[in-house]
């Protein structure tokens, strides 16, 4: 009885970050289905800016996300807490995959992966469209 409640602090202290961790990758993908590019990389972590330019982002976008056209529908696939990430810095991160529907493509995989800050705040810092 008392590994159980042990483990459910953990599952829920995860299960919070998943969640606000969602909310700060839906803001942001709002930013980028509405065509403001450039405000998606000021918005993301400094992980993601020293990673990308903001010239590089928009030209990024612009190539490969806009020829997609209007997003239809995007369902959260998946989500998971993990303190690493392949060719990144240790810290908090939740790989958040999701099912999107867009007007030139029905079927699409999108990776957004956004990381705790150190001012607590979660920002994205890995965006991928499969």
């Amino acid at each position: 009885m008392g590994l159980i409640l042990l483990a459910v602090p953990g599952a829920w202290a995860n299960s919070a970050k998943e969640s606000a961790a969602l909310i700060a990758a839906g803001k942001w993908l709002g930013m980028v289905d509405a065509g403001n590019y450039a405000q998606s990389w000021e918005e993301a972590s400094e992980t993601f800016r020293n990673a990308v330019s903001q010239e590089q982002w928009q030209q990024s976008l612009e190539t490969e996300r806009k020829p997609l056209g209007k997003l239809f529908l995007r369902r959260v696939k998946s989500k998971t807490y993990t303190t690493s990430v392949p060719g990144a810095p240790d810290g908090e991160y939740v790989i958040i995959q999701f099912d999107t529907f867009f007007e030139h493509k029905t079927s699409a995989l999108e990776t957004v992966t956004p990381m705790r800050q150190q001012d607590g705040k979660w920002r994205v810092s890995g965006y991928s469209i499969r």
